[in-house]
């Protein structure tokens, strides 16, 4: 089905040929399999996991990491035209989308060592991990200064405490990028889904992003 959306100011001649091409692939992906279901999933507070591996084969889950690591290699106007495409269905699906890709993988191929990208980042790509990322806390929001949670270090490693709220994937994700402060400073930290103490609670009767 070819692309069709109104252009008030003729933006579309200023993308390239790529560009379109990546825009107009999301957006019969979205006419084809998201616009027929998410109204059932919105209904439900449900997510369409059967359609993870058509995002990921799409390049979705990984617009702009190198192809190296399972990623599509784009740049980021394509990347913005495919999240607008999403956005179009629904929010979820779209927060889905843009916290793989802008939260999860980014810091990880930006500051994580050598051998967490190396098995972390395909599996992000490729749909076969899902990540999110832990900022926000029931008491303090998105505010990394009023943060509560903390980590200290021991033999073994470190040892984190603290709660967060509103984690978008959070109920599904595999890895978490968690924030924590660590003597002051604010860090990162990857926590694997199974790990001793960590543990989700599904948000149920949401107003929006229900998907």
């Amino acid at each position: 089905m070819s692309y069709n959306s109104l252009d008030y100011f003729n933006l579309d001649e200023l993308y390239s040929e790529e560009e379109k091409m990546i825009r107009d692939s999301v957006s019969s992906f979205v006419l084809e399999k998201l616009n027929p279901v998410i109204n059932k999933h919105y209904r439900e507070g449900t997510f369409p996991h059967d359609l993870i591996g058509d995002m990921a084969d799409l390049g979705l889950l990984g617009i702009t990491l190198p192809e190296k690591y399972g990623g599509a290699g784009a740049n980021y106007t394509s990347y913005g035209l495919a999240m607008l495409e999403l956005e179009k269905c629904d929010s979820g699906i779209r927060s889905f989308a843009s916290v793989q890709n802008s939260l999860v993988i980014f810091p990880i191929y930006k500051y994580a060592s050598q051998k967490l990208k190396d098995i972390w980042l395909p599996k992000l790509a490729t749909g076969k991990a899902i990540g999110c990322f832990g900022l926000t806390e029931p008491d303090f929001g998105s505010n990394p200064g009023g943060m509560i949670t903390n980590a200290v270090k021991t033999k073994n490693g470190y040892l984190l405490n603290g709660a967060k709220m509103w984690i978008t994937n959070g109920s599904i994700a595999d890895i978490a990028v968690v924030w924590a402060k660590l003597d002051g400073e604010i860090t990162g930290f990857l926590v694997e889904k199974g790990t001793k103490g960590f543990s989700t609670v599904e948000m149920k009767n949401k107003m929006s992003l229900r998907a």
